[in-house]
């Protein structure tokens, strides 16, 4: 696949993996549509790009998946259609379940899960219309194992594996592709991000998010991903990649060694 000329519609722009992977999509030629809540950001990004003139904004909120119709809408008509749609929009969480307000457990799945799905559904007839279309969602590893802190962020990003998974086997005869994308501890604000059990931002870096691969690096990975259509790719450290086999394989040692992460 050559990304000259394609369209690509990426959520979560502003920042992290979402703006990393903008300007390495701008480098190959892409014309990009860049999304997230934070107008002043998506500028800044749109300014980093090579084409300036190739990137279009439109500002959405996942979390109002009422209003995500119209945002497709917006999107289609900046170039006329959209080839590629990068579900990378999302927030985080460090709060054990027992301290944990049902209200941020609701709005984790709302941004996380049912925004997406409510943009994918959006877009999805356009897809259909033109009979090809690629679905490019960011999850996690802890969308594949579940770990202290992150109960309903794992909920939420193994609710996407199920969806996309359903979609792919659904739209296959229309030449639709999806590529689940399962992200590591890489180095962005995704652990200042996250909420706490009040919901709260955390507003702290975690040690292992700061040792965790540059955005930069990563998204050359996913760029290659998106390429080749993998359907399922962990772009993650030795360690991250590890425990989604020993999870799968060897369930009762996988238990064994998350029960001693630590939850501090």
């Amino acid at each position: 696949m050559s990304f000259n000329d394609k369209i690509i519609w990426i959520t979560g722009a502003s920042s992290g993996i979402g703006k990393a992977l903008a300007i390495e999509l701008s480098n190959q030629n892409a014309k990009l549509i860049l999304s997230s809540r934070k107008k002043e950001g998506l500028e800044l990004v749109k300014n980093q790009c090579k084409n300036k003139e190739d990137v279009k904004i439109v500002i959405l909120d996942l979390e109002d998946y009422s209003n995500l119709q119209l945002k497709a809408d917006e999107a289609i008509a900046a170039f006329g259609k959209v080839d590629i749609l990068v579900n990378n929009g999302g927030i985080s969480q460090r709060s054990l379940i027992s301290e944990t307000n049902i209200e941020v457990d609701k709005r984790i799945m709302d941004i996380n899960f049912l925004g997406t799905v409510a943009l994918t559904k959006a877009i999805l007839p356009h897809f259909i219309k033109n009979k090809k279309g690629h679905f490019v969602v960011t999850t996690s590893i802890v969308g594949k194992i579940g770990t202290p802190l992150r109960s309903s962020y794992a909920a939420s990003k193994h609710a996407l594996h199920g969806f996309f998974d359903s979609l792919r086997a659904e739209q296959h005869q229309n030449k639709i592709n999806v590529t689940l994308v399962c992200p590591g501890f890489v180095n962005t604000n995704v652990s200042k991000n996250a909420l706490t059990g009040n919901g709260t931002p955390q507003k702290k870096m975690d040690v292992a998010t700061e040792n965790g691969i540059q955005p930069e690096r990563f998204a050359k990975l996913m760029v290659k991903a998106i390429k080749n259509k993998k359907e399922e790719v962990y772009i993650a450290g030795a360690k991250e990649k590890l425990g989604v086999y020993v999870k799968r394989f060897l369930p009762k040692i996988f238990s064994v060694m998350v029960r001693k992460l630590s939850v501090t």
